[in-house]
């Protein structure tokens, strides 16, 4: 890059917040997708740290009139390749835009901005013990920025649904550097087409998120899980259709294979402690009273011993529940050397039992496996291609990632529920939508970004 355009990045930002040397930039070049199928990072780009909306107008700016590529990088938790640069590029670090703006309690709102993470966030709520914010992608490194652009999920899906439910406004910066002020407070507001809704889930290709306007929530002070063992898979899938059409809601319902349960618990020094059967729900449950919760998980209990289940595990103390959580969260610390390649394909959740059993079955004609890991109560099913012994990707991976999207197309499913295209997704893209779907989204792409310097190569 220019030494001239270093220059003038660093009157935006200040010397400080520009890094050129490799030994620096080297950290900011990658996301937590699978070694053997991330994009290639252009090792010449720089790292530059805004500090405020107004630095990130004029750098891009800067940019567009350079036509350089840009790569906003937030908490870089994502799975697939989206904040890398491919090109030389500009890498807009988010990480000094960091400030919790104001907590309205009266509306009901945080504003932040793009930098918070998720774990900022939370503490800053606890201090005001009545107040919760629902949406956890599984690592509270995420940054609410990218938890916006993302569109980002989770567990807690089934009850709270996904990030774009409770973002009610947004501070933008177009490629050209201006600035938008979309939405706000507002709970009704039908002006004109809501340009906020093509930014949440655009993953950096239209716009840089500076500022949100988050929705927050009472706090449910009651909680408990329920470690569901049955034989077989079918079992607890129909436990958890039961369970929905009950009227209860837990707050995430999670099914590992079994083999994952007790490596990962054995991997931790702990101990899985449901040691019948093959496959296991956990189900975590929030209330707002202690009746709410003792009758939910009466009923809850006897759906899963009505579908064939083992004597339920029942945690009620915090720390019984912290240990449940953290088994299951570190699930892919157990796995990730053994994967090549993973997987979040999502489906209706009436179909996830007939989508599990078909991708079971699909692995066996390789003589291979696949881990399963489901947020099953929302259709969301995380699965894998595994690495062969001797550690090489296998000739037939190709082939048999294609048979298992034909499955879950075959189930009225999408690629991904949660991850997002990326850059390691945009072929498979191709066989998901319409030509006349990719023609508009890439006329989208063009308003908004004449020039194609917001990431370019992700998604389209």
């Amino acid at each position: 890059m220019k030494s001239s355009m270093v220059d003038e990045l660093k009157l935006i930002a200040g010397s400080d917040y520009v890094l050129t040397e490799q030994q620096q930039t080297n950290a900011y070049l990658y996301d937590e997708v699978e070694k053997a199928y991330r994009p290639e990072a252009d090792k010449s780009s720089i790292v530059v740290k805004a500090g405020s909306t107004e630095q990130v107008s004029a750098i891009m700016k800067l940019a567009d009139d350079n036509c350089i590529p840009v790569v906003v990088r937030g908490g870089a938790t994502g799975l697939c390749g989206g904040c890398t640069p491919i090109n030389e590029s500009i890498i807009l670090s988010m990480e000094r835009l960091n400030g919790i703006l104001e907590i309205d309690r009266k509306n009901m709102v945080a504003v932040l901005e793009a930098g918070v993470t998720l774990m900022d966030l939370l503490e800053e709520l606890d201090k005001y013990n009545d107040l919760s914010f629902p949406v956890h992608p599984g690592d509270e490194g995420a940054q609410m920025g990218g938890m916006a652009v993302t569109n980002a999920g989770g567990a807690r899906a089934v009850r709270h649904g996904v990030m774009r439910k409770h973002i009610m406004g947004l501070t933008i910066v177009l490629p050209n550097g201006e600035i938008l002020e979309l939405g706000g407070k507002l709970i009704k507001n039908n002006a004109g087409y809501n340009l906020m809704q093509l930014i949440l889930g655009s993953e950096g290709t239209l716009a840089v998120v500076t500022k949100i306007v988050l929705k927050i929530y009472p706090k449910e002070r009651y909680s408990a899980t329920i470690v569901a063992p049955f034989e077989n898979f079918e079992d607890a899938c129909c436990a958890v259709m039961d369970i929905l059409q009950s009227g209860n809601l837990p707050l995430a319902v999670e099914y590992m294979d079994k083999h994952l349960f007790v490596g990962t618990a054995e991997m931790l020094g702990l101990e899985w402690q449901a040691k019948k059967g093959n496959a296991d729900l956990l189900i975590i449950l929030s209330e707002k009273s202690e009746d709410q919760l003792y009758a939910a998980c009466r009923e809850i209990n006897e759906i899963c011993e009505r579908n064939h289940s083992y004597e339920t595990l029942y945690a009620g103390k915090t720390e019984e529940q912290q240990e449940l959580l953290l088994i299951r969260s570190q699930h892919y610390e157990y796995i990730k050397d053994s994967i090549c390649d993973s997987f979040d394909m999502a489906v209706p959740v009436s179909e996830v039992p007939a989508f599990i059993r078909d991708l079971k079955m699909l692995v066996k004609e390789y003589d291979t496996d696949t881990n399963v890991i489901a947020h099953i109560a929302d259709g969301n099913v995380h699965n894998d291609i595994l690495y062969l012994k001797d550690g090489s990707v296998p000739d037939y991976a190709s082939e048999l990632k294609q048979k298992m999207y034909d499955i879950c197309f075959s189930y009225g499913g999408t690629i991904t529920g949660e991850h997002g295209i990326g850059k390691i997704r945009r072929q498979d893209l191709i066989l998901q939508k319409a030509p006349a779907e990719l023609e508009l989204m890439r006329g989208i792409k063009k308003v908004f970004d004449p020039n194609n310097i917001m990431n370019p190569g992700t998604v389209l």
